[in-house]
């Protein structure tokens, strides 16, 4: 079984810095409304961030498994946030962008399936305490 630490230190006033456990940094901050001064990622964003990471990574391995033709690749994610604290997300959607010429929307969509239903740990923690909608869009360029 593996373990994952990160180190996250205190820098002053509403800012910490983290780190990875490729030794890479980040820092974290409050939004100016909770005191911070916006340097920084906010916590929550980065769960958001870390749910469309990994299943992008996901699916950028299936494309290149499958030699599928994109031009480009994103994913936004939103969620909503209860009023109640601890505020947490309850409801998030996350929406996979292909863009190109020549898309298999079908090879495609069956690599997000696979994220989304199989090998995305993020997203399967996510739902732990969310409901998940996820749509795709194929963009011709």
């Amino acid at each position: 079984m593996a373990t994952h630490s990160v180190t996250t230190t205190w820098k002053r006033k509403m800012q910490f810095e983290s780190t990875n456990p490729s030794g890479e940094t980040l820092l974290i901050n409050a939004g100016a409304e909770n005191g911070g001064e916006g340097a920084g990622l906010r916590p929550k964003a980065m769960m958001l961030a870390s749910l469309a990471g990994c299943s992008g990574l996901d699916i950028a391995s299936l494309i290149e498994k499958m030699k599928l033709d994109i031009e480009d690749f994103k994913i936004e994610t939103s969620a909503n946030l209860t009023e109640e604290d601890p505020k947490i997300y309850d409801n998030v959607v996350v929406e996979y962008h292909f863009y190109g010429n020549n898309l298999n929307e079908t090879k495609l969509q069956r690599a997000v399936d696979l994220s989304v239903d199989k090998y995305c740990g993020v997203m399967e923690m996510f739902r732990k305490f969310a409901t998940i909608e996820t749509k795709t869009f194929f963009h011709k360029i």
